[in-house]
């Protein structure tokens, strides 16, 4: 009989893991599918990113790049970036499991906000490392909270913005205040997977902070620009901290396809503004949609909304009711909000569908 001392044994922080549990896409049968739980492009990629992913298709006998210099050398200049600045990752969650294997262990802590992007959490308890959630105001980042949860144990800080699930951001002034109060040997891990789609007038996504400090990181991914099947991600960061991760990643940690579709995006300034403007649009029609007594919606900059409603019940079956139509959206279970719904903004008509059906749950209805 095999007992459990006699076989290998994963490090004791991977057995308290709960494993990331992605957007459900299974809807009863015969009803057409309209995927609104994992943040995708609506408008689909770029006519010229598939075009170039076509092209790689002759090419599938070739290992990738492995410094993904022509995606580097790209989004040096559209960003007005240094690429030697930038490590490329099988999407940002790749860079972030990197970060954390690099700059956390055992007897060191990370901090992250209340209801942060749930892979924090997991690569933190992978690299035997302490969890620390700060509590948010009014579903965003709290900075006096987030400064009041460091000890000296702490090694990494870690901030989505704009956040994930919630939508909320902090403006410059407040990611400038967070910074300064933290002490120099603490990384600050801005998450911007979501820069693409803000349009606050104060929102920066923290290259500028990295050119002014030596501990702080952006992170963005192209998964929500309509390549999320390749899984593309790129971080900025202060010289020492990129040739860390270019110690330990994957040799070939980007696929040449990836590459090359990643490229033609970020060249295709044209597309992101359409896609940007488009998710604009029906995020604000949607939220007022939704928006009532009963149903909370915090003001977003992704591209999607958080649905609060009066309690777990009402969300539940809220939920149900759009998935027996088709509509399939995120409940908010693994975040610490059973009450909540993340919807995906997506086309005209699944928007339109969702408000109709959750008006009979508090929302008000939306107006033509």
């Amino acid at each position: 009989m095999t007992t459990a001392s006699s076989r290998p044994q994963p490090q004791p922080g991977i057995a308290q893991i709960a494993a990331y549990v992605p957007g459900r896409s299974d809807v009863p049968d015969g009803v057409l599918l309209t995927k609104l739980s994992a943040n995708e492009s609506p408008l689909g990629a770029s006519p010229e990113a598939i075009k170039a992913h076509r092209e790689a298709a002759e090419q599938l006998h070739v290992y990738p790049d492995g410094s993904a210099r022509r995606l580097r050398t790209a989004l040096g200049e559209v960003h007005g970036l240094d690429p030697a600045r930038i490590v490329c990752g099988f999407g940002s969650d790749d860079l972030l499991h990197l970060l954390a294997q690099i700059y956390l262990g055992e007897g060191d802590a990370a901090v992250m906000s209340q209801y942060g992007f749930n892979v924090y959490p997991i690569i933190t308890r992978a690299a035997s490392a302490e969890i620390i959630m700060a509590p948010e105001t009014d579903f965003c980042a709290d900075v006096d909270a987030l400064l009041g949860a460091v000890t000296d144990r702490t090694r990494i800080v870690f901030l989505a913005n704009p956040n994930n699930p919630t939508g909320t951001y902090l403006p410059e002034a407040e990611l400038r205040r967070l910074h300064a109060g933290l002490r120099g040997d603490i990384l600050l891990v801005i998450d911007s997977a979501y820069a693409e789609y803000v349009t606050a007038d104060d929102y920066v996504p923290g290259m500028s902070l990295v050119d002014d400090a030596e501990n702080v990181v952006m992170v963005r991914t192209f998964s929500k620009m309509g390549i999320a099947a390749e899984r593309v991600g790129w971080m900025y960061g202060p010289p020492h901290v990129i040739d860390a991760v270019n110690r330990i990643r994957g040799p070939f940690n980007v696929t040449l396809a990836g590459q090359a579709a990643a490229e033609a995006a970020v060249r295709d300034t044209e597309f992101t503004a359409k896609l940007r403007d488009h998710n604009a649009r029906w995020r604000a029609w949607l939220s007022q949609a939704l928006s009532s007594n009963s149903v909370f919606v915090p003001p977003s900059q992704g591209n999607f909304v958080l649905a609060v409603f009066p309690d777990d019940d009402t969300a539940k079956a809220a939920f149900v009711a759009l998935r027996d139509k088709g509509l399939l959206v995120r409940e908010m279970h693994s975040y610490g909000l059973p009450q909540a719904l993340r919807i995906s903004i997506g086309l005209e008509a699944p928007m339109r569908a969702v408000a109709d059906i959750l008006t009979d749950f508090g929302a008000r209805g939306a107006a033509d």
